[in-house]
């Protein structure tokens, strides 16, 4: 499909994996890439699966923009949280396969997800935003308090901790995490309970239970940008 994104549809499943050869940093032709495909997806799939390469998800924005011009800034932050909207709000089950380390951006990703499987090995999963100067925004704050253990919240936002996959399980980046040997095989088994699933019923219901935080989020971006 792209240099950044491979597209596969088999048997109803649209694979999107991500692979830049570096961090499959959320630059604006990943994220460009990644809305292309959930957008084909929409059209051809009953689930999507969001990839990444062995060993990574995404370590988030790219830094080079986020730490230039003003306006690159903008422009990156407004293009991932609507990247993360339209993940949030996809009209199919979306599962986020999460093959190793997710950081800030990258674990909004997998906040957005509908279901996520990680694979457990030595790899860090969070928000380490806080650590590295800078402040989350509101969408990326409300991702995560609709996904995260409020037990956890404040330390996974506030304190930039990062999990290891089967810390990041209890905590709620991962609704569970498997040995290599066995991830594909849950993919699949995921995959197929999704599918049988009524694609009417499930995105009315989606659409009730995220549309209220959308809305919350679209209220916030652009004050926020401009501040």
């Amino acid at each position: 499909m792209s240099d950044f994104v491979e597209y596969r549809l088999q048997d109803g499943v649209a694979t999107l994996t991500m692979d830049d050869g570096k961090a499959n940093a959320f630059g604006m032709e990943m994220m460009a890439a990644l809305t292309a495909g959930l957008d084909r997806a929409a059209a051809l799939a009953d689930v999507v699966v969001i990839v990444g390469r062995p060993g990574l998800l995404s370590a988030g924005f790219d830094l080079k923009v986020i730490n230039g011009p003003r306006a690159g800034v903008r422009a990156m932050v407004e293009a991932g949280a609507e990247l993360l909207l339209k993940t949030y709000l996809h009209p199919q089950p979306v599962i986020i396969a999460c093959t190793g380390h997710a950081v800030a951006a990258g674990a909004l990703l997998l906040c957005a997800g509908d279901y996520r499987i990680g694979v457990s090995g030595d790899y860090k999963i969070g928000l380490n935003e806080t650590a590295i100067g800078l402040s989350l925004p509101t969408f990326g704050l409300e991702l995560a308090r609709d996904r995260l253990d409020n037990r956890h919240l404040n330390m996974a936002t506030l304190g930039a901790e990062l999990y290891p996959p089967t810390t990041a399980a209890a905590v709620g980046y991962l609704d569970q995490a498997e040995r290599p040997g066995n991830f594909k095989a849950a993919l699949a088994a995921k995959a197929a309970q999704l599918q049988a699933l009524d694609r009417e019923a499930y995105v009315l219901a989606k659409r009730r239970l995220r549309a209220a935080r959308e809305a919350l989020i679209r209220a916030s971006l652009h004050a926020e940008l401009d501040a």
